[in-house]
């Protein structure tokens, strides 16, 4: 029998009165049962997370972060139990979740370590003008509320990760609902933030369904809300609630650029495996997974067969064997898509080089070239193991057909040349742009997020607390500077 895993109210366990399944989907297998939290559970975590609001952005910095330390330190010692959930509700396989369980250590580390730095105030003389005459400005940072984290499927256990740990390190009490279909990683946060000494309503992990969600997103009780998802729900949430703070993370298209001076034979092996690796990873369900290859007609023939024979060698299988690459897509429904955007690409004319079979929830890694700018896949995030790929001539060429987009997350650009470096810096219109490298690169610590439809706000610890606070001056009168 699978035991029923309780969810976390008012950092207490809790049970309601309806569950729900959490099954494999590359086998189907029942990975365990989850409780659903009642409207009036709902509500009473609300409630308690309002309350103490004051109290926890008062709680010592030396509390939040040794708590913080501690989350991070027990997902450490239990890495290979919890990546072991992660590939089996989740589908991924086990070295990127090993990996997934390393990044979410380091995230509430560095929480940990912002939360002893941050808000230490600014002094700024005022008597730069005859009326500031003896008068001093203090600043310090002060938690907008009570913050709402909707962390999505993909990454259930590091992007879960991203709401918590920000907001405890700026003080901030959290409501987190994890996906609905990866619920279980979210859940082992709960198991480790119980065993430390936070106050009590701090946080909570109420795995809720979807359609509960308008009125979380509504309440006025949760003035923050951290979304990290897809465009057409980022945005619903926003224009629902334009007066509250949203920080949202949403879809990409990710666009690798080769240019004419990245041509050696070793060049072009390293982006074709890097190319290969990153269309791939976590099944390309990644905002920043490599989707569009932008090669300079220079080295386009060269580098194309190196891609496909890259890609070709990407293992695909049971994602719980070490050896697997690549495994199943979230859901069938998932897989089934992505069949069929790419049956309309090689219907309007694309190539298929490689790939372009499903089976069940699995998708074969996939390469199209000579792709209609206006199909499906071109346009829109595939979240799936599929690349284009696409030759232009020169820099400015490449970099228009990247910005061709109503995406902005990241871009990477191979290229040796500095001068290029800064120009792509310059002229592309995306959050990050990586150099010498795929644009599926993301440091936790590093502000991460997009421009145009790809979302508004940034992550990355430092980052995401300054979204979760706002600047409250002090002005002192009658100090002798």
């Amino acid at each position: 029998m699978t035991s029923t895993h309780a969810f976390w109210l008012a950092g207490r366990q809790a049970t309601g009165e309806d569950t729900f399944d959490v099954t494999s989907p590359w086998d189907g297998r029942l990975v365990g049962k989850v409780s659903v939290p009642t409207d009036a559970q709902v509500e009473e975590a609300v409630a308690a997370a309002h309350a103490v609001r004051d109290e926890f952005a008062a709680t010592p910095a030396h509390v939040r972060a040794a708590a913080l330390d501690h989350v991070s330190k027990r997902l450490a010692e239990r890495t290979e139990e919890i990546a072991r959930l992660i590939s089996a509700e989740n589908g991924k396989p086990m070295k990127w979740a090993r990996g997934e369980v390393g990044r979410a250590v380091s995230v509430f580390r560095f929480a940990a370590e912002e939360a002893r730095r941050f808000n230490g105030g600014e002094a700024q003389r005022l008597d730069t003008d005859l009326g500031g005459q003896g008068r001093l400005a203090f600043t310090r940072r002060f938690p907008k509320g009570v913050v709402l984290g909707i962390a999505p499927f993909n990454f259930p256990l590091n992007l879960c990760a991203h709401k918590v740990a920000p907001a405890i390190a700026a003080g901030a009490p959290i409501i987190l609902k994890p996906a609905p279909a990866t619920p279980l990683s979210g859940l082992i946060i709960g198991d480790l933030l119980a065993e430390t000494e936070l106050p009590a309503g701090c946080w909570s992990i109420l795995p809720v369904a979807n359609d509960r969600m308008p009125a979380l997103v509504r309440d006025e009780r949760l003035p923050v809300i951290s979304f990290t998802g897809s465009e057409k729900v980022g945005y619903a949430i926003m224009d629902s609630v334009p007066r509250k703070h949203c920080t949202l993370e949403l879809g990409g298209n990710g666009a690798a650029v080769v240019l004419a001076d990245w041509a050696s034979d070793e060049d072009l092996d390293r982006a074709a495996n890097r190319i290969a690796t990153f269309s791939n990873y976590q099944g390309g369900q990644s905002c920043i997974s490599v989707q569009r290859v932008i090669a300079d007609a220079s080295v386009y023939d060269r580098l194309l067969p190196r891609i496909v024979a890259a890609v070709e060698a990407q293992v695909t299988g049971d994602p719980s064997d070490d050896a697997t690459d690549v495994g199943p897509l979230v859901s069938e429904d998932a897989a089934q898509r992505v069949e069929a955007w790419v049956q309309e690409a090689v219907e309007a004319g694309a190539r298929l080089l490689t790939g372009g079979k499903r089976d069940g929830a699995s998708y074969a890694p996939t390469v199209l070239a000579e792709v209609p700018a206006d199909v499906t896949i071109s346009c829109e995030e595939v979240f799936g193991p599929v690349l284009t790929v696409q030759k232009v001539e020169g820099e400015a060429e490449a970099f228009a057909a990247v910005n061709d987009s109503k995406y902005g997350l990241q871009a990477g650009v191979f290229t040796h040349d500095l001068q290029t470096a800064f120009r792509a810096h310059r002229a592309l219109e995306v959050g990050g742009v990586v150099i010498g490298d795929v644009p599926s690169y993301r440091a936790d610590q590093m502000p991460y997020g997009g421009v145009k439809q790809s979302g508004v706000g940034r992550e990355g610890v430092r980052f995401a607390m300054e979204d979760y606070t706002y600047e409250r001056v002090m002005v002192l009168t009658g100090i002798s500077l």
